[in-house]
C-alpha cells in the first residue's frame, strides 16, 4: 500500500523578516507554523509524510527549512530556493543538492514583474544543474505564464517540473477558458505533473464541492491520476478552509477514481516524483 504524503506544506517563523508576502492583513496565518502544528492534522488523516516547501526568496529561509526537515522525522523532503539568474546558480545548486532532504527547487515566479522571466536564455545553466542532481522545479505561476513555461519544457525535456496549485485559476472568475486551454498545452509535455492544492484559496469566500469540480475534472483530463499530486498547502489553506475539509474535498473530487489512482494521486505521484529517483523510501 502507498502511504499518503502531503507533497506542499509550508512551516515559518514571522520574525525571520524575509517573507515579503506575509502581512498581518493575512489575519489567521501570520503566525508562526511548525512541525508540532501539522504533525496532528497528519495523524488524523493518516498521512505519513510531507514535501515542505519554501515561502521566501532566500537561501537563508531555505537552510531554516532543511535544519527543521532533518529535525521532523514526517519531513520526506525539500523543495528550497535559489536565485536562477545568478552566475554561478550551477555550482550553488550543487551545493545546495548534497543535502539528501533538498528534492527541488522554487523560484517565486508568480511574484516576479517580468511575466517573460522563465524565457530567459540565462536560466539554462540552473535547469541544466537541477536536471543533472536529480531536482524537482517547483512552478509557482499565474494562469499568464503557462505558456512562457513550454519554452523552458523544450529547452529541458529532462526536466521534472510540477506545476504547484495548478497554476492558480481564477475560480469563478470567468477567465477558465484560457486557463483550460494553457493547462491542456503544458500537460502535453511529459515530465510534467501538476498539484491538486491550492483551489480553495482561488475560489468564492462561499466556495462548494461543485464550485472546484470543473478545474479537478479537467486536471484529471490532461494529466491523469499518474500526474496528479495532492497537497494541503497548510497553513495558506486556512484561509479558506482548512485541513480536513480540504482533504474531504479532494477526496470527494477524486471519488471516480478506482483505488489504485486515488493511491498515486494522494501519495505515490509524490513518491515518484520528488523521492524515489533521490533513493528515498516512505514507510507505510
Amino acid at each position: 500500500m502507498t502511504p499518503r504524503i502531503d507533497a506542499h506544506q509550508h512551516f515559518w517563523h514571522v520574525a525571520r523578516g524575509d517573507y515579503a508576502w506575509l502581512t498581518p492583513a493575512l489575519g489567521a496565518i501570520y503566525r508562526d507554523f511548525n512541525p508540532e502544528d501539522l504533525a496532528p492534522h497528519l495523524a488524523a488523516h493518516g498521512i505519513a509524510a510531507s514535501i515542505l516547501v519554501q515561502a521566501a526568496p532566500t537561501h537563508a529561509e531555505t537552510t531554516f527549512l532543511l535544519d527543521l526537515a532533518h529535525k521532523t522525522a514526517f519531513v520526506a523532503g525539500v523543495v528550497g530556493w535559489t536565485e536562477f539568474t545568478a552566475p554561478d546558480a550551477d555550482a550553488t545548486i550543487a551545493r545546495l543538492a548534497a543535502d539528501p532532504l533538498l528534492v527541488g527547487l522554487r523560484p517565486m515566479v508568480q511574484d516576479i514583474a517580468d511575466d517573460d522571466w522563465l524565457t530567459r536564455a540565462q536560466l539554462a545553466p540552473a535547469f541544466d544543474a537541477m536536471i543533472a542532481h536529480q531536482l524537482v522545479f517547483d512552478a509557482l505561476l499565474k494562469p499568464r505564464h503557462l505558456l512562457r513555461l513550454i519554452p523552458v519544457l523544450e529547452r529541458h525535456p529532462q526536466l521534472r517540473v510540477v506545476i504547484d496549485h495548478a497554476a492558480k485559476p481564477a475560480i469563478g472568475g470567468g477567465a477558465g477558458a484560457a486557463w483550460r486551454s494553457d493547462i491542456t498545452a503544458v500537460a502535453q509535455f511529459p515530465k510534467i505533473a501538476c498539484k491538486l492544492s491550492g483551489l480553495v484559496t482561488e475560489a468564492p469566500a462561499n466556495w462548494t464541492v461543485d464550485d472546484l469540480r470543473p478545474y479537478a475534472e479537467h486536471l484529471l483530463t490532461c494529466f491523469g491520476a499518474e500526474r496528479l499530486i495532492w497537497g494541503s498547502d497548510w497553513p495558506v489553506v486556512n484561509l479558506a478552509a482548512d485541513y480536513g475539509r480540504w482533504i474531504s474535498t479532494a477526496e470527494q473530487l477524486m471519488v471516480g477514481l478506482d483505488t489504485s489512482a486515488q493511491s498515486r494521486v494522494f501519495g505515490g505521484n509524490a513518491v515518484g516524483m520528488y523521492l524515489s529517483h533521490r533513493g528515498k523510501a516512505i514507510a507505510c
